[in-house]
């Protein structure tokens, strides 16, 4: 998602970013930073925050904490894990997107909940439960533009002036400059530099291809094409020795971050409040956005935010106001539009030779599936320099570039089953192999008399699996009831599978049973004899009545 910030100065022809307050890394012991780096993700753990100089990371078993404790952080045990939060974000994201006067919405990992910051619209969320806490607010989030100021301004036609994030190079070494999408709506407009329309530095957005202001994010590309401008890492700190940006990050709650940009004050430094939040601007919803502390206001917008000299977003939004401890700025990850269009970020680190790929990305897995999006996340790839981002394939088909390990593919079709695969990338342009598979289903959404629920549950040694969906079909069922399962079990026969009408009667579709163990089907249809009112809550069970055997049931429908 996206914020704003400023960043870049263009001064004497030479395009210069800023970044924020310089802040220094202790060489030892390693810093919360370095120790979040060094740490995989683990479907163990369930977020990650820094509190009093220390790296605190949620957890929901002891075996976690051990990995946590070794290597340098502090274990928080908590309730929910992290695919159940994912699972409660789908929810209150469909719900969300049906309300009006709300203001942000995500996954708060100190509270371990979903947390909604809303002016009206409180009841929605009430059948959700504990995991899910609304928050009142008085305030509205605006993307921000503002009026021509003295600094370090560019300007998208005669528009008024955003500011310049990160200089960045494509695989062919022309030099761009990251900016906010909202800045870059235009195709192929004009961009100016630091004389403002008197001096034409080159083109915003090319081919239209090249600005993203939806769920998405925030994020556009200007193309430096005119002869006399340079490119610089070096971030104007507005009176202080320059900070020069040495590599990117993502930004992590607790943690300080400073923004640059054209409007006073110029630079400002405030905490990471939360990350990967959806924030309802009024004309447009985006994801996956961070909010800080630090003040901003208009014309700040696209510059660059940064954690001591890493690049780690451009400015989005915010209130305009500088209340304390409020969440006044919004700011997009950098990494993320580095990965989406394939760009390098320019450091003062020379290029590195570098051939190597990621290793290939771990353990993909589905963790929530709504009419028309699938939620996906995965175990981080490695690389002998760095990973800068992932792509999520249909086929050959690039559905979604993200720089984190989870991803949501949207325009999906309902009712319908898909199959995609992860490739991690690196800056010098290598690709791991893809991922193994992983097939997750759409649900039917609300409409005929077809009916289904596409969220992962683990079919576990002697428990049972429920996933429920909600008729409103009218009048009795048809005869048969069409009931299709999908999943994945090491031992069908350990199985019994069975569909509980809103009567509360059961009808078994497979039993336990059998001396040899066969594999699930990806896919069974089964039809059921019932003569049942159609409305109501139908739920599906599955038990497991074996042991050391594992499975996943992915999707289910009924047809009444």
């Amino acid at each position: 998602m996206k914020r704003h910030v400023k960043a870049a100065v263009l001064l004497s022809g030479a395009l210069v970013v800023m970044p924020c307050q310089a802040i220094a890394a202790d060489a030892e012991p390693p810093s919360p930073q370095q120790i979040s780096a060094n740490l995989p993700s683990s479907p163990g753990q369930a977020g990650r925050w820094i509190a009093d100089g220390k790296l605190m990371v949620a957890v929901v078993n002891e075996a976690t904490a051990d990995q946590v404790r070794t290597a340098g952080g502090v274990p928080q045990q908590v309730a929910r894990s992290q695919g159940e939060l994912d699972r409660l974000f789908v929810q209150v994201d469909k719900i969300a997107r049906t309300q009006r006067g709300l203001q942000s919405w995500g996954i708060d990992p100190i509270a371990n909940k979903v947390v909604v910051k809303a002016r009206g619209g409180y009841g929605a969320f009430a059948g959700l439960g504990d995991g899910v806490q609304v928050v009142r607010v008085n305030t509205d989030f605006r993307q921000q533009a503002g009026e021509v100021n003295p600094g370090d301004p560019w300007w998208p036609g005669g528009e008024s002036n955003c500011s310049v994030g990160f200089p960045a190079t494509d695989a062919q070494g022309n030099k761009h400059f990251l900016t906010a999408g909202h800045c870059t709506n235009d195709a192929n407009q004009a961009a100016y530099g630091a004389s403002g329309q008197s001096s034409r530095l080159g083109t915003s957005n090319v081919g239209g291809s090249r600005s993203v202001n939806t769920r998405e994010g925030d994020m556009g590309v200007v193309a430096i094409t005119e002869a006399g401008w340079t490119t610089s890492p070096n971030v104007n700190t507005w009176g202080q020795p320059a900070v020069t940006v040495t590599g990117s990050a993502e930004a992590i709650v607790g943690e300080t971050v400073c923004h640059s940009g054209n409007t006073a004050p110029n630079w400002e430094c405030g905490k990471v409040t939360a990350i990967n939040q959806t924030i309802d601007y009024g004309n447009v919803v985006i994801d996956g956005l961070t909010t800080s502390t630090a003040c901003s206001q208009g014309g700040d917008s696209g510059g660059a935010w940064l954690r001591a000299d890493k690049a780690v977003g451009l400015h989005s939004g915010g209130n305009s106001t500088c209340s304390p401890n409020e969440d006044n700025s919004i700011f997009q990850p950098v990494g993320e539009a580095l990965a989406k269009w394939n760009l390098t970020l320019l450091t003062d680190k020379p290029p590195v030779d570098d051939d190597e790929a990621p290793t290939t990305p771990g353990s993909p897995r589905s963790t929530g599936a709504t009419s028309d999006s699938i939620s996906l996340t995965w175990d981080a790839a490695t690389d002998n320099v760095g990973v800068t981002g992932y792509d999520v394939l249909d086929g050959s088909r690039v559905v979604a570039s993200v720089a984190g390990t989870a991803a949501t593919v949207t325009g999906l079709t309902a009712d319908t089953s898909y199959s995609f695969t992860v490739v991690a990338k690196d800056a010098a342009g290598n690709k791991s192999a893809p991922s193994a598979a992983v097939t997750a289903r759409t649900q039917t959404g609300s409409t005929g008399r077809t009916f289904g629920n596409g969220t992962d549950y683990p079919i576990r040694d002697f428990q049972v699996a429920v996933s429920q969906v909600r008729s409103t079909a009218s009048g009795r069922t048809a005869s048969p009831v069409k009931v299709t399962v999908e999943g994945n079990h090491t031992c069908l026969e350990d199985l019994n599978i069975s569909v509980v009408s809103p009567s509360g009667r059961w009808y078994y579709l497979q039993r336990y049973g059998g001396t040899t163990c066969h594999p699930m089907p990806a896919t069974k249809a089964y039809d059921v004899p019932a003569d049942e009112t159609a409305a109501g809550t139908w739920t599906l069970r599955i038990g497991d009545n074996g042991y050391a055997d594992t499975g996943t049931l992915t999707n289910w429908s009924i047809t009444l």
